[in-house]
């Protein structure tokens, strides 16, 4: 005779519920994180740069000011200040060669509908002359559309002051109230996870704080030099095209691309000898900047290996673009000194005899 078969085991109905109940809360989770992804981004851009300028504001709270609210106010300023400073360096020689530009503009378009010129004779060698002239009907249709690409612009410049504006409000907060929240949230944890704590952050903040200061130095040479050997080829608006390429070199992978290639057409509008020399000049420095300037940055602050870097930035790029890219490789300095951290202190634990009672 057969035994009768075990009633299987029912689920119970909470457990069911439950389940039901985390996957539409993560669902929630995930839907409000895509909603608020700009704010979300802004506000890791503003920890990013409060926490360069933390220990900048300890310094001046342990020096200067005696005051945390002052401390920090006097540091922001000084950050407005050196920031303005650039703008007004930058503004007075743009200006003029925008007045020049805006003086010459008539001729260079006569010159280049006539054939005369540098940009009338490369128009003549690239057929463009030609093209225009057999797609007039898309060109006046693109033209049209001119006036909506002007609306998104304009809206793109507002977007960006706000966030930058944001950006600024919530990085001068975070330093501010720093203290209070690294404080609150150790005195919950052991004297001894404590201290660890703070040593890592500090490691992290070192990195944080190399890899700016580092990054902006480079931008810096890049855009000093470029400025040099546009001005002795004579090509025209040097002031303008080096800004560009300083700006641009702080975007990792493509950037020092980019401002090489505008760098360069401005060189061949001019003359192909100029166009030429700056092409020598940039295939040297990237070679300089690749081999010399970053390893010696990275070696001193972020300390990782060149493969390392361009691993994270690639993986970085790919899961949050440009932004991914910026924050690749303080990311991955401060992914390395936890890491760190976690191995010394697991291998401490494990060769430290045990305590003989």
């Amino acid at each position: 005779m057969a035994m009768p078969e075990q009633a299987q085991e029912r689920v119970p109905v909470r457990t069911i519920l439950t389940t039901i109940g985390l996957v539409l809360a993560t669902a929630l989770v995930l839907l409000l994180i895509y909603e608020v992804r700009r704010v979300l981004v802004w506000i890791v851009i503003a920890v990013f740069f409060a926490v360069a300028l933390y220990p900048v504001v300890n310094w001046v709270q342990q020096r200067v000011a005696r005051h945390r609210w002052l401390a920090t106010l006097l540091v922001f300023l000084v950050v407005v200040l050196v920031l303005g400073g650039l703008g007004a360096v930058f503004a007075v020689p743009l200006a003029q060669e925008g007045t020049a530009f805006a003086s010459q503009l008539p001729a260079l378009v006569a010159d280049a509908r006539a054939g005369r010129g540098p940009i009338g004779e490369l128009l003549v060698r690239v057929h463009a002359l030609q093209f225009v002239e057999q797609h007039q009907d898309r060109i006046g249709g693109f033209a049209a559309n001119l006036g909506t690409s002007a609306l998104s612009f304009a809206s793109g410049i507002v977007n960006g002051i706000v966030a930058t504006v944001t950006v600024f409000i919530l990085a001068y907060l975070i330093v501010l109230q720093g203290p209070l929240i690294v404080g609150g949230t150790l005195a919950l944890l052991s004297p001894q996870y404590a201290r660890r704590i703070r040593q890592v952050g500090r490691e992290c903040t070192k990195t944080i704080t190399g890899y700016l200061s580092g990054n902006l130095l480079i931008s810096l040479i890049c855009g000093l030099l470029t400025y040099a050997v546009l001005a002795i080829v004579g090509v025209p608006f040097a002031g303008l095209i080096a800004l560009f390429v300083a700006i641009a070199d702080l975007i990792p992978l493509i950037g020092a691309t980019l401002g090489a290639l505008v760098a360069a057409v401005a060189g061949f509008v001019h003359s192909v000898q100029a166009g030429i020399v700056v092409i020598i000049f940039f295939v040297v420095y990237q070679q300089l900047e690749n081999h010399l300037l970053q390893p010696v940055i990275l070696s001193r602050t972020v300390r990782l290996n060149p493969l390392a870097v361009l691993v994270a930035i690639l993986i970085a790029a790919e899961l949050a673009g440009i932004l991914g890219a910026l924050l690749a490789i303080p990311a991955a300095g401060i992914l390395q000194v936890i890491s760190r951290d976690i191995w010394e202190h697991h291998h401490r634990r494990r060769v430290e005899p045990e305590p003989v009672t």
